[in-house]
């Protein structure tokens, strides 16, 4: 909802007039009020691509689950929506890294290491991955 928002923000801060302009690129400013249709139609529009390029939540969620519990060194009963890679499956930090880097391979994008090293649960993987564009 944050990327719609700031989104949302930057298409109205690009289209905003000044009140006080002497003169304006557009024939009427009038055209462009927030109840204009073609201004409501763009914004409707592009709010309907943003919501389209993520995954659903529970779609990744079950997807993570699957990677985690196909692991080697996981025992699959242990593997829940909450597990934390070190403190609920045992996980060192290698195998944290492994993890990451299948979830990279499954979703078919490159997790930037800055991000990965946060990623130590199943948790925080469902709201980065959900939440990137280029999730697969």
């Amino acid at each position: 909802m944050a990327a719609f928002s700031s989104a949302r923000s930057a298409i109205l801060k690009h289209l905003r007039l000044r009140a006080n302009a002497v003169s304006s690129p557009f024939p009427s400013s009038s055209c462009w009020s927030s109840s204009s249709p073609a201004l409501v139609r763009l914004l409707r529009f592009y709010s309907e691509e943003v919501r389209g390029s993520f995954l659903d939540k529970s779609e990744v969620t079950d997807r993570i689950i699957s990677v985690v519990k196909n692991f080697q060194k996981v025992d699959p009963s242990k593997v829940t929506p909450t597990s934390h890679f070190q403190n609920d499956l045992g996980l060192d930090s290698l195998d944290s890294v492994e993890i990451v880097m299948a979830l990279e391979e499954e979703f078919g994008f490159e997790i930037p290491d800055n991000e990965a090293d946060k990623i130590d649960s199943i948790n925080l993987a469902v709201e980065f991955i959900a939440s990137h564009p280029q999730a697969k």
